[in-house]
């Protein structure tokens, strides 16, 4: 078969036909007597087998070892390959995400681009205070692409550079709010945590909603984070996890104080009073939880609060008496 013939039915073009003949990748096995070059089916069979070898993303010269050498095994190479091919789809696909980026800030002209780019850069500094800089910088006209806030927020372990990307986040409206959601579902509790820093530091009603959900988070700290926020903007459904905190001793000054500012009407003043004494009366409540306890009821207002600080200043537990009867005190003088 002619050289004409084998490119059309090869789909390999007569020139490279020609470049594989002169590295010895595929030698036509005769000449007409015209001086043509020849293939045979053998020839065509190596043709084809270069080509696999191609699609694969081997060089012509691993090829031509792969092919001529009888030693040669495949499974160094191919591995080499696989790393490779990682290298470069994690390449690109970093380059598709600053892209998306870029255009997400719908820059107006090239200056912003640049802007932009820089800022995403600056995002990814080693140093912290250029993080920082570029967190901080959302103020400016060609503000930083929620996502990369978001992204940063999740992953950044500098506690200042940290807060100057929740108050950029926090001025990004509900944007940001969905994808710092799904950082609670993470697998690595840091960025659990990070993610409900995050949401307890934004605005509206998303927030809010995403920080209920938290409530039910199997982790013991991304509930505490969102009780907080919740007990702040006053939403009653708190109260169980703030109680628990209290109890488990986690952030108890913090959740005593979110009580008390849910506590501002009397039915929900004496709910919290109701159920901080139901705890104080549990044979399973130890002693250290009965002080706590007995301390949170005193920033909680109300006859039922009172009555119980009174009974409790003759609890058998001697701290605990102490305190109630120190608080009543303190309730009197007020």
């Amino acid at each position: 078969m002619l050289i004409g013939e084998v490119a059309r039915r090869s789909g390999v073009s007569a020139r490279m036909l020609r470049h594989y003949e002169s590295l010895g990748l595929v030698r036509p096995s005769g000449r007409t007597g015209s001086g043509y070059r020849e293939y045979s089916d053998q020839d065509i069979r190596r043709i084809f087998h270069v080509e696999s070898l191609r699609s694969l993303g081997l060089t012509l010269r691993e090829i031509g070892r792969a092919l001529d050498d009888g030693g040669f095994t495949p499974s160094a190479l191919v591995g080499d390959l696989i790393r490779q091919t990682r290298d470069r789809i994690a390449a690109e696909t970093e380059l598709l995400t600053r892209l998306r980026r870029i255009d997400a800030a719908e820059p107006a002209g090239w200056e912003d681009v640049l802007q932009v780019v820089a800022l995403l850069q600056a995002l990814g500094s080693p140093s912290a205070a250029a993080r920082q800089r570029a967190a901080l910088s959302s103020a400016d006209e060609v503000a930083v692409p929620v996502e990369a806030l978001v992204e940063a927020a999740l992953s950044e372990t500098d506690p200042n550079v940290a807060g100057a990307l929740r108050w950029a986040l926090a001025r990004s409206g509900d944007d940001g709010t969905a994808l710092l959601a799904q950082g609670l579902g993470s697998p690595v509790a840091a960025v659990r945590e990070r993610a409900v820093q995050s949401l307890a530091e934004m605005p509206g009603g998303e927030a809010a909603a995403q920080l209920r959900e938290a409530l039910a988070s199997p982790d013991v700290v991304v509930r505490g984070y969102a009780a907080l926020s919740l007990g702040s903007r006053g939403v009653a459904e708190a109260i169980p996890t703030l109680i628990d905190m209290i109890v488990r001793g986690r952030n108890d000054t913090d959740a005593a104080d979110a009580l008390s500012v849910l506590a501002a009407d009397t039915v929900t003043a004496d709910r919290i009073a109701a159920d901080l004494v139901g705890l104080l009366a549990h044979d399973t409540t130890d002693a250290p939880a009965r002080g706590r306890l007995t301390q949170a009821l005193a920033a909680v207002p109300g006859a039922t609060a009172a009555r119980a600080l009174v009974d409790l200043s003759h609890d058998e537990d001697r701290a605990v008496a102490l305190t109630a009867a120190y608080l009543l005190r303190l309730r009197d003088g007020r």
